[in-house]
Formats: structure tokens, C-alpha cells, sequence
């Protein structure tokens, strides 16, 4: 272990005994939140947990934002800039399969199916290491120039069908506002990158990700006399191959990735029928946003297009789910060296951008952020555990780097002034 000294108001000081103290807790919090998992928009018991410890260290909070969101406000001893620190809380629909003492046996209720419900993604260190940040902080506020506000936000995953929820909700209701935040940091787990390393990217980080659907009406015929018709399934797979020239001849994708996919095609009732529509749901995943615009924009013109050339008709509709994760270059620059110093310059790697999405967005299109990744896999492990699924693990000796990075940028941000 090496010493980590800070530099607020020009004084040297080490925050390592709040370290070596917290993370025991840390990983008791964390634990506990994972064995007791909920979804998106129904986090009431992890929301409780949150805001009673939060008040049991003295700090300002408030409830209830965005359905169970817990935002907590700490006020340090000086005045100065407001800096602001997120951890999402929600679970996922999926059936733990590990042999974890604490893995999940809960299950619920999800699009009217009964679900397993297990945080596959690393939510609940995200939740446990701002916990901890808070309890650091709190007792430190001495060394705070202006305030920390702590986000505890619900449904990153998304919230259900009809509700409204996640970073997008906490915005609207004023989230960054009473008071105004400046800056903002956020991490994420990493199963595939080891406890104790650090990985980010300035500018776009993550995608912005589109839902979109394409209904397409064609002609019902008999399947032996298909010139008696016009088929949509012909016309929708001629849509599909029309879709990824967009990517492959007209996205400059030496500039950034860029992805359309087809997830889902429904058509037909019967093998000798050509049925008389078709509907299309997919994804489109950007990093740029001159190339999103364009990518929607050939969306709308060609696949209509496509359908007439083949007798038949089809409308498409767009819709955002997160916008790119976008790092500010100059609050990178800025306080990068903060991440080296906390974790080590060899341990602080620059990664190349992702096509996954994250909400954390909505906060960076209000104010600028930082959003990095953080090593959860046991070092040396040749078979990481993919996020997402049943067999998903963390390396809680990773956990305590987070708690020391948001705490050390969070004060290394205010004391600039």
C-alpha cells in the first residue's frame, strides 16, 4: 500500500485510516444490497438502506426522486464549487447461478413473467462505494471547499414499460439544481478488467443508444403465388441488407464505431401464407453525434424507399434511450492526475470507446463529467464473467479504488476553486 496525500488548501494530508476502515464495510454493504436485489423503479428497501445511512452521518437528504432515487447533500467547511457523484441501484431480471454465500433467491414480477432478480451488473459496489465515499467525506469535512452531492439513482437499466425513470427522470426533476452542480463524476465495475486498475477515454466513452421499429405492409397471397402478393418478409430482409450499407458505405468509421442491429422480426401465422405485414424492432448504437444524425436521417429516407421499390410500404420510428457518454476533455486533462496518484500512473489505462450505452449521459449533456471504469476481475483470471448474466462476479478487493477515487476527485475538484 502506498500513501495517498492530498493537497486541499496547500496542506498535505493522508485519508488512508478512513480507507483501511471503511472497506470492510464497504464490502458488508455491498454484500447485503446484493443478496436483497430489486429492479428499476421498485428499489424501495435499497433506497431506505441508503438514506439512513446518509443520515446517520449527518448529511442533508432527500427522497423519493425519480420514484426511489436518494440524493444527498454535504456541505463541506468552506464555501467553493458543488461536485456531484452517482452510483445507479437497480438489479436486473436475471437468475443468480454461482455458489455465492450471498448470491440472490429473489425473484419477481417483469413484463408479467416471474423473473430471478440478481445484480448482474455491478450496481450494488456501485451503490456500497458511494456509501462509502459518504461516510469518508463526512468525516472529513474539513477539508472540503464547497459541496459533494451524492446520487443515488434508480432504473439505469431502464424503467419499465409506461414509467418514466433513470438519470433522464432525476434531471427533469432537478437533480444538478438547489444547489447547481459543476461537475460530475460516475464509475462502473468491470468484470473483464483487474482489481485495481483504472481504464477511461476522453470525449465519447460510451454509445448513445436508439430503440427504433419498422412496420412494413405488404399484400397477403397464398405461399404457392407470391406474384398474387407482396411480401413483406422479402421486402424486410431487403430493408435489413439496405441498414448496414448505411454503416459499412456511408458511417466514416474511422472516426467512431457505429452499429444497427435487427433484433426481432415478427411476421406470419403459417408456412404456405404470405402474410400481409411485418414488424422490425432494433437498436442503433452511436459515439458521434454528426454520425447519429446522419445515420437517423438515411434511416428515414431509405427504408420507406426500399419498401415501395418492392410494391409494399413501410414507416420507421426512432426513439433515444441514452445519449453518448461523453467525457469532458478538459475535466479529463484536469483531473487525471488525481486517478494516477490514487491508483498509480501504470494502473490508469486508456481504453479505446464501447458501443454499450449508459444514462450517466443525461447528466453529462447538463454539466460537464467524468465517467471511468473500474477493475473488478480477480487478477490474472482468464475467464471473466460477462455482465448481464447468471454467472456474473466481482472481486471485492477492486472496491476500495473506487472509494478512494471519487473521494480523492471529488476534493482535488473542489480545492481548485
Amino acid at each position: 500500500m502506498f500513501l495517498i496525500l492530498g493537497t486541499t488548501y496547500g496542506q498535505n494530508w493522508s485519508l488512508d485510516k478512513d480507507y483501511t476502515a471503511i472497506e470492510p464495510k464497504v464490502i458488508e454493504w455491498r454484500r447485503d444490497i446484493h443478496q436483497h436485489p430489486e429492479l428499476s423503479n421498485r428499489e424501495f428497501k435499497t433506497a431506505e438502506k441508503i438514506a439512513a445511512h446518509l443520515k446517520s452521518l449527518g448529511i442533508e437528504v432527500q427522497t423519493g426522486v425519480a420514484h426511489t432515487g436518494v440524493v444527498g447533500v454535504l456541505k463541506g467547511s468552506k464555501p467553493g464549487k458543488v461536485v456531484a457523484l452517482r452510483a445507479d441501484i437497480d438489479a436486473l431480471p436475471v437468475y443468480e447461478r454461482n455458489d455465492l454465500p450471498f448470491r440472490s433467491e429473489v425473484t419477481s414480477e417483469f413484463l408479467g413473467e416471474t423473473v430471478g432478480v440478481m445484480h448482474a451488473c455491478g450496481h450494488d459496489t456501485h451503490t456500497a462505494i458511494l456509501m462509502g465515499v459518504a461516510e469518508v467525506l463526512s468525516k472529513n469535512k474539513d477539508k472540503i471547499r464547497g459541496t459533494v452531492k451524492f446520487i443515488f439513482q434508480p432504473a439505469e437499466e431502464g424503467p419499465p414499460p409506461g414509467e418514466e425513470g433513470g438519470a433522464l427522470l432525476m434531471v427533469k426533476e432537478g437533480v444538478l439544481k438547489s444547489p447547481d452542480v459543476d461537475a460530475i463524476f460516475g464509475l462502473h465495475i468491470n468484470s473483464q478488467t483487474p482489481a485495481g486498475m483504472i481504464r477511461y477515454k476522453s470525449g465519447g466513452t460510451m454509445a448513445a443508444a436508439q430503440s427504433f421499429t419498422v412496420k412494413v405492409k405488404g399484400k397477403q397471397s397464398h405461399g404457392s403465388q407470391p406474384w398474387s402478393g407482396v411480401d413483406p418478409i422479402l421486402i424486410s430482409a431487403k430493408i435489413i441488407d439496405g441498414l448496414q450499407t448505411i454503416i459499412s458505405r456511408e458511417a466514416n468509421l474511422t472516426n467512431e464505431a457505429a452499429v444497427i442491429t435487427v433484433g426481432k422480426i415478427k411476421s406470419g401465422v403459417r408456412f404456405n401464407i404470405i402474410p400481409e405485414s411485418a414488424e422490425m424492432l432494433g437498436t442503433i448504437r452511436t459515439l458521434d453525434y454528426d454520425m447519429k444524425d446522419h445515420i437517423n436521417r438515411r434511416m428515414m429516407e431509405m427504408i420507406p424507399d426500399i419498401a415501395k421499390a418492392y410494391g409494399g410500404e413501410a414507416v420507421v420510428e426512432i426513439k433515444d434511450a441514452t445519449d453518448i457518454t461523453y467525457n469532458d476533455p478538459d475535466l479529463v486533462t484536469t483531473m487525471l492526475p488525481t486517478l494516477n496518484r490514487v491508483a498509480g500512473d501504470q494502473n490508469v489505462v486508456i481504453q479505446k470507446a464501447v458501443t454499450g450505452a449508459e444514462d450517466f449521459s443525461y447528466y453529462q449533456r447538463e454539466v460537464p463529467g467524468f465517467f471511468f471504469f473500474l477493475g473488478g476481475m480477480t487478477p490474472g483470471n482468464k475467464e471473466p464473467f460477462p455482465h448481464h448474466t447468471p454467472d456474473f462476479r466481482i472481486d471485492e478487493s477492486g472496491l476500495i479504488l473506487g472509494v478512494k477515487a471519487l473521494s480523492e476527485l471529488s476534493l482535488d475538484y473542489l480545492s481548485k476553486g
